[in-house]
């Protein structure tokens, strides 16, 4: 074949072994993640980070920002996952969550479907953080849900387990009940 994966430098480079350091989803060794616009920021970050001197404050702030990003992500897919389990899939959620680079649409005429989903989903809820920009990863995974005839569900519970607040109203330490 024209492809040999016996060839030792195809890992050579931008795929080089992934250790802790490198990796662009959530946990060590994940290999998941694809790489969209979302990874290619981490991993700048990470690359722009391992550039500077330990001790200096700017290497300081971005490892904040790295180790921000990280949970942020932790976070998001643990919602889905609680959501994705609340619906019955309990045994299933990882691997519906499971997006790689050879992830595909089940079907491309659900496409769009699955985009309308998704930007509802992060206009009408809180399951992404208000900061969040929409990862390609989850749309994949609304793909999975409409196959499986579930997107319409999971978007319901969506919208009562993390219910998007008006726009004027904040919950911050200035309002919330002084503890006595």
């Amino acid at each position: 074949p024209l492809c040999s994966n016996n060839n030792p430098y195809a890992s050579f480079g931008a795929t080089l072994a992934r250790d802790e350091e490198q990796n662009l989803w959530s946990t060590p060794h994940d290999v998941t993640h694809t790489e969209a616009d979302d990874d290619r920021v981490l991993y700048n970050m990470i690359v722009v980070r391992n550039q500077l001197d330990r001790d200096s404050e700017e290497w300081q702030k971005l490892n904040y920002d790295i180790y921000t990003l990280r949970q942020t992500r932790k976070e998001v897919r643990s919602r889905w996952k609680h959501i994705l389990e609340d619906l019955g899939f309990q045994k299933e959620a990882d691997s519906l969550l499971s997006v790689t680079k050879l992830s595909i649409i089940s079907d491309s005429q659900n496409m769009g479907k699955a985009r309308d989903i998704l930007l509802k989903l992060s206009e009408e809820t809180n399951i992404f953080p208000t900061s969040w920009e929409l990862s390609e990863r989850y749309l994949f995974v609304v793909d999975r849900l409409i196959a499986l005839d579930a997107a319409d569900e999971f978007f319901k519970m969506a919208s009562v387990v993390y219910p998007k607040r008006p726009s004027g109203e904040r919950v911050d330490d200035s309002q919330k009940a002084p503890q006595c």
